[in-house]
């Protein structure tokens, strides 16, 4: 699981806090389902997103790649947390969600134990609904990873995980709070390390990295700060983090053969570190997600 939560065990309470939500969102469309706003020529498309910036960013992209292909679209942006966004997706109140598939899997299915992209597509297609099916996965992946500065990489020649054996014994990894009590067994179980000294440096973590505080630490793969501060996400393997691919996920009633074409390619362009130069436009830079969703959809072809 994600430490930024993004999968969650709280399914028993999806559908009571997905109607309440339902009821009182805000929206620029009419209250008609899925099922009877399905997908003919004068249709309109509801493309909703979750609660932060990154999330917010890929829907834009869906949304002006679509609104380019001509298709009608109604923008549901910042509605909440996945309990609220897959149930109002369930319903027809959405079409189409920007989703991160292992973490879906991992809210349909807490036992799930699929690790690679293809595993996890194949595991979704069976939990998911009949209502409700996953597109093409991209190569973008939102997840946890080992970072390391430019500088540590270069001196020990570090470019996977498997290259801190020998290593790791000298140095002080840092992450959440909580990345210790669950990652620390599984760093010794699948690729024999031990690191001398782990810290709870949480958001400061990148930093901490640059400034040569830390030696290893968690970041997510689309933080910009990896960008902005010329640090190296070590690849892993042995899939320990598990697929995090950025995939759309579409109510079937609400779509056509446009919809999925145009958002199948869109999902064939975006890769991770495209994703971590974008979010550095909007995190860092603060430009507008539309504007850097249609530069990036002009810029792809796609629009």
């Amino acid at each position: 699981m994600s430490l930024r939560s993004r999968a969650t065990t709280s399914v028993v309470l999806m559908a009571a806090i997905a109607l309440a939500a339902t009821a009182c969102s805000s929206s620029k469309s009419d209250p008609l389902s899925g099922a009877s706003k399905a997908a003919g020529s004068g249709s309109t498309v509801t493309i909703g997103s979750a609660n932060y910036p990154e999330n917010v960013l890929l829907a834009s992209i869906y949304s002006q790649a679509l609104q380019a292909k001509g298709v009608k679209v109604d923008e549901k942006f910042n509605i909440g947390s996945r309990e609220v966004i897959y149930g109002q997706l369930q319903s027809g109140n959405l079409t189409v969600l920007p989703e991160y598939n292992g973490a879906l899997l991992q809210y349909l299915d807490a036992k799930a134990t699929a690790a690679t992209s293809t595993d996890v597509d194949a595991a979704l297609q069976k939990a998911l609904p009949s209502s409700l099916e996953i597109l093409n996965s991209s190569a973008a992946e939102d997840k946890d990873s080992l970072t390391v500065s430019q500088a540590t990489a270069d001196k020990y020649n570090l470019k996977s995980i498997t290259d801190l054996t020998g290593q790791a014994a000298n140095f002080t990894i840092g992450g959440q709070p909580e990345f210790k009590s669950r990652r620390e067994q599984q760093f010794k179980d699948a690729y024999g390390l031990t690191f001398k000294d782990w810290k709870p440096t949480a958001d400061t973590t990148a930093n901490a990295l640059k400034d040569g505080s830390l030696q290893v630490g968690d970041v997510f793969t689309t933080d910009p700060r990896i960008l902005q501060l010329g640090l190296v996400a070590l690849t892993d393997p042995k899939n320990l983090f598990g697929a995090q691919n950025v995939t759309p996920l579409v109510n079937k009633a609400g779509v056509n053969p446009t919809v999925t074409d145009t958002l199948n390619a869109v999902s064939a362009k975006l890769d991770t570190p495209g994703l971590v130069a974008l979010m550095k436009k909007v995190s860092i830079d603060k430009d507008d997600p539309s504007a850097v969703a249609k530069d990036w959809v002009k810029a792809n072809g796609l629009g």
